[in-house]
Order: C-alpha cells, then structure tokens, then sequence
C-alpha cells in the first residue's frame, strides 16, 4: 500500500544520498543545421512477460547491433524495456539483476557514443492494470520513476522517455500521472531531459482530434517541468490506419502532413517535439514517405529534436515489414531513405539529451 508521506521520504532521502557529477543543461550543439538525435528503436527487452528469462525470452541489445547502427551514422538509441521486471511490486525496489541488465546496456551503448532514451514499454499500463487505476495508481507510476531517475540522475546522453504509447486513457488522467512522473524524476534532482508523450497512442495524426478527456493538443499543454527540459513524443506511421502493423504506405502522405501539422502546433505553443516511433517497409512508396517526413523534420529543427526509427533488433524477423536489422540479404533499404547516405558521426547527442527548453 502507498502512503504519501512515504513517497516524501523516499524522495528526500534520495535527493539527500546521491552523490553524482552532475552535468549542467547548456546551449545546443554550435551547427543548428542538425538535429540532436537520429537514431533507431533496438527491440527485444520489451519482449514477454515479467517472470521471462534474459537471453531465452527477452534480449537487451548486442554489441554487433549497436555497433552496425553507430556505423550508419546514427547517434542515438531508443531501449524499450517492460515496467514489471524492473519493478517487480508496485512501491518496492528496483530488481537489482534487471537493473544491472539494464545499466549494463546503457554502458554499452554510451561506449559507442550513442545517446540512450530510456522507454518503459508498457502502453500505460503495470501487469495488466491501468495507471491511474485502484490497482496502479498515479503515485505508483510516479514512484517508479523517482526510483529510476536516481539510478540515471545526470549522466550524460540519457533522455528519460516517460511511457510507450498510452492509449486508452483520457487525456487530462494521463496528463495527471506524466505530471507526477515529472515531480518524481525532478525531485532527485535530475535534470535530464523528459520526453512525454501523449494519449491515443500519441500520434501526430491524432494530436489535436477532440476526445473523451479532451485532445492532446489542448490538455498536454498543461505540462509542468521545474526544470523547463521536456519534449513531447509523436509517433507516426504510414500505412492505412497510421499503426505500423500493416504492409505498405497509402498514408505517406497523410503522415507527411501530420508531422506538418504537428510542427506548427510546436512552433505555435513554443514547444519542442521528437518522434519516438516512424516506420514503414522496403517499396518505393514507403521509401519516399520515410525520406520526405525526414526531410520535414529536418527542415524544421528549431522545434524538433529529431527521430528514432521504429525498429531493430536481433530477434526480429526477416519478413517483419518495418525491420531494418541487417539481414543474410545485407542492408535493408529504409537506412538509405532516412539517412540519405549519412554515415559520419553525427552530433554529440549526449549534449543535446541535457538541453534546456526553448519555449
């Protein structure tokens, strides 16, 4: 049972026992030509349920992998991972042995330069149970990130990703526990920058589209972040039904528009915006749509941060429609869309996972 003096103390005890060198949020990178993060979604620790074994049921990244994608120029990571593992009882501790799983990912990416987005994966919910529900309530949510912030507190090149794709819950219960997240991950004084998405699965197609609970683009305006850090996480995907679970891209165009969209409601509001999540297969119709919507957030780098390619990973099969692990076959054909040929470094993403908000 959670009590809210409880989860003060907590708090403060945290605060109080930290000892990091923490790293101060400065200006972006000097060439604002380029965005912070262009970067792919590594899948595979988000695989199965809670009581599934690393390396038989689930995988965190491989060394081969990071290392193929830092070779493709891309200089961040998105690492899904699952709530109920890490976090074994609503209110206790961090499980050490995922938690050093986990840490030792992060480690690895970071050895190769890579920023690392953290990203519970869980679709607003713990074991089957809603946030913002009896049994999963707001401060429990919040609990889990005031906990796992201390773990990553200040280290340079991690963005905390607040949740993958809420969905079913209104807007303004959903903004009540990022609100919360956000009070829990400042109040152990780190100052990373937070990536919150919305409800509805946070498409850009679907933003502003009036709901029960209100639109994202009305309620999540309501945002508080002491520290001012914060970005907000769009997916967007081009098939029929903007899922990404479908082969082909009718919708590239609906999609390009979307993101069009999304970048006057940023500039509007004075937010910033990052796509967690794009994707689309290896036809000529999706490979033009990858490249324009690059393109369009490319152009627009005063508001977007920049993207992470939904996805790859060493489980993933070769027939998956939006995968770009490289296969037998060699290099799957969406990198040249979304890279355009880039295969340099790109910027220091570690520097732009601490930078202040513009807005």
């Amino acid at each position: 049972m959670f009590h809210h003096r409880v989860h003060r103390l907590l708090s403060l005890f945290l605060a109080g026992s930290l000892s990091l060198s923490v790293a101060l949020p400065g200006a972006r990178a000097a060439d604002p030509s380029q965005l912070c993060f262009r970067g792919i979604n590594i899948s595979g620790a988000e695989y199965g349920n809670k009581n599934g074994v690393h390396g038989t049921n689930y995988l965190y990244p491989t060394e081969t992998t990071v290392k193929y994608f830092r070779s493709k120029g891309m200089d961040s990571v998105r690492l899904p991972f699952i709530w109920e593992r890490l976090q074994p009882q609503l209110g206790g501790r961090l499980n050490s042995r995922e938690l050093k799983l986990l840490t030792d990912s992060v480690e690895l990416i970071r050895k190769h330069e890579m920023a690392v987005i953290l990203d519970p994966h869980n679709f607003g919910y713990y074991d089957g149970k809603q946030i913002g529900s009896a049994e999963v309530p707001v401060r429990a949510f919040a609990d889990f990130w005031t906990r796992l912030a201390a773990e990553f507190a200040n280290r340079d090149g991690l963005v905390f990703g607040l949740m993958n794709e809420p969905y079913d819950i209104g807007a303004t219960d959903w903004l009540a526990a990022a609100n919360a997240a956000i009070r829990g991950i400042r109040a152990v004084k780190a100052d990373n920058l937070i990536l919150v998405p919305g409800t509805i699965w946070s498409g850009a197609h679907s933003w502003e589209v009036e709901r029960e609970g209100g639109s994202n683009g009305a309620v999540m305006l309501g945002v508080e972040d002491p520290r001012d850090n914060y970005a907000y996480e769009l997916h967007q995907y081009l098939d029929n039904d903007y899922s990404g679970t479908k082969d082909g891209c009718v919708n590239a165009a609906g999609a390009n528009q979307a993101i069009v969209q999304m970048t006057d409601w940023l500039r509007r509001n004075g937010k910033r915006g990052f796509v967690g999540e794009f994707g689309g297969g290896q036809g000529a119709a999706c490979l033009a749509g990858l490249a324009t919507m690059v393109g369009t957030i490319e152009r627009n780098n005063d508001v977007w941060l920049g993207w992470t390619y939904w996805a790859a990973g060493d489980w993933w099969p070769e027939d998956e429609t939006n995968n770009v692990q490289p296969t037998r076959r060699g290099e799957r054909k969406q990198l040249q869309a979304i890279m355009g040929g880039r295969q340099e470094p790109g910027l220091n993403a570690g520097h732009c996972a601490m930078v202040p908000s513009s807005g």
